[in-house]
């Protein structure tokens, strides 16, 4: 799912008018952070940029539950950038495409770089932190499952000082089995 979504994270994203009813009557009875995102949604402000204020919390499934749901549409115009420009600013993920073949990948590599991804999170942010990226991570099978969960590592490791400063290291550990 995260690799249909990762253009949600540079586009602008608009209440509709579905949107603008829920906030008033919460008919569809949505969660408190989805809630709370449909109400931050401005037009002005980017996945991303949302992201940040329901950090922990995987904001492409939020935000693909709005989109279903009708609550949200992009903003005219601001997802028309390239699908390279957008997933590199969703947390590199232009670098992956210097690995091997995620099919030359054996299963014990796989096991380690879930294992490394799993621990630099627990490491950086304490254990029962960023529990959905933590599921995310050991629901993946293969070494493509874990690329595309990739971009959401590096946004989480992103907004902590400490794994911002170690990220180049840590990405070229990890890179070594992903």
């Amino acid at each position: 799912m995260a690799d249909e979504l990762t253009h949600l994270l540079t586009a602008k994203l608009t209440k509709t008018p579905q949107g603008l009813q829920e906030i008033q009557t919460r008919s569809l009875g949505l969660g408190a952070l989805a809630r709370r995102v449909l109400i931050l949604v401005d037009g002005n402000r980017t996945g991303k940029e949302l992201g940040a204020f329901v950090a922990g919390t995987d904001i492409l499934s939020l935000l693909d539950e709005l989109l279903k749901l009708d609550c949200v549409a992009l903003v005219a115009g601001s997802a028309s950038r390239s699908v390279e420009s957008s997933t590199q600013a969703a947390g590199g993920l232009g670098e992956l495409a210097d690995l091997p073949s995620a099919q030359t990948r054996t299963a014990k590599d796989v096991e380690m770089a879930r294992n490394f991804m799993t621990n630099t999170v627990n490491t950086i942010f304490g254990h029962h932190n960023r529990i959905s990226l933590i599921e995310a991570i050991h629901a993946c099978q293969s070494s493509d499952d874990l690329r595309r969960v990739y971009g959401p590592w590096v946004q989480a490791m992103e907004t902590n000082s400490i794994g911002k400063k170690r990220l180049p290291e840590l990405r070229e550990k990890l890179f070594a089995v992903l």
